[in-house]
């Protein structure tokens, strides 16, 4: 009876050790052009963390970066809300996020289902990493023409165009923050709002998408006995969430992306090289 109390309490903070860490990797890599899907794919399946458990899990450490991002810009936020009913700036931010919203919501609709099933996995998370790290790299190096100093700048047109990259993001290890902070870059928005515009846009479209996944695998919640592992997994992906954020504007205020393609391009290299040298099957682990 003691030797199965003491083999539970080991696989409880096992279990504990798992949410916290996969917590870090949310908060950390959600809204940093290095793709947040793609490394938890990776990592879960290295920590071996995966089944039914995990896809609720991942849903609600999705909600506590959004979260995090959204208290951020808590101030920001409530000014558009506000003026609303009688500001022409605040109306045409809203309808800018919007127009960019809906893209990913027609594609994401129609084919989630698909990319889920044949897409994840980490063969394709490298792929895509390295694929992005050489794009990002070549956007940095072109010459930027900026239109939109400041989100406040950004047209509809922009907020379309930038909408539509964003749909490449359905691809694990693309990355949703890549996707939308290059595509602004190419659409004529400074570093800064292409970035900020990034994070107000991540806001409608992971809440539609967290909604969506907790209402189509709703029965995983009905038990509610892995209430503290969700816990632990929610609140540490806010606090990092919160820190990469702050430590994302300082960074990009004097420096480029650049470090951050060569690190996907690294990072996807090594998952490739480890697989092709037969160092470690990523295609089989986590089965």
């Amino acid at each position: 009876m003691c030797l199965q109390t003491y083999k539970r309490e080991i696989m409880d903070i096992w279990l504990a050790l798992q949410a916290f860490i996969l917590g870090v990797v949310e908060g950390l890599t959600e809204f940093l052009p290095v793709s947040s899907t793609g490394h938890q794919i990776i990592v879960a399946d290295a920590i071996d963390f995966g089944g039914q458990r995990a896809k609720a899990f991942n849903i609600i450490i999705q909600l506590g970066a959004i979260l995090a991002v959204m208290w951020e810009y808590r101030r920001k936020i409530a000014e558009i809300v506000v003026g609303l009913p009688r500001e022409q700036s605040a109306q045409r931010f809203t309808v800018n996020l919007l127009v960019a919203f809906f893209p990913a919501v027609i594609l994401g609709l129609s084919f989630a289902d698909l990319v889920e099933q044949w897409l994840f996995n980490p063969i394709t998370v490298a792929t895509a990493l390295v694929t992005g790290g050489l794009i990002m790299l070549w956007a940095e190096k072109r010459k930027h023409k900026v239109a939109a100093q400041t989100v406040d700048d950004v047209t509809w047109k922009q907020a379309l165009k930038i909408g539509c990259a964003q749909c490449l993001a359905l691809i694990p290890g693309t990355s949703r923050s890549a996707s939308t902070i290059i595509g602004g870059l190419y659409f004529g928005l400074s570093r800064k709002a292409a970035t900020e515009f990034s994070f107000f846009l991540a806001m409608p479209t992971m809440v539609g998408a967290t909604v969506y996944s907790v209402y189509k695998h709703r029965e995983l919640f009905a038990g509610g006995e892995d209430v503290w592992v969700f816990v632990i997994g929610f609140v540490t992906s806010f606090i990092f969430a919160m820190l990469a954020v702050r430590a994302l504007l300082k960074f990009i205020a004097n420096n480029s992306y650049a470090v951050f393609a060569w690190y996907r391009i690294a990072f996807g290299l090594l998952i490739l090289a480890t697989w092709q040298l037969g160092f470690i099957d990523w295609t089989s682990i986590g089965e």
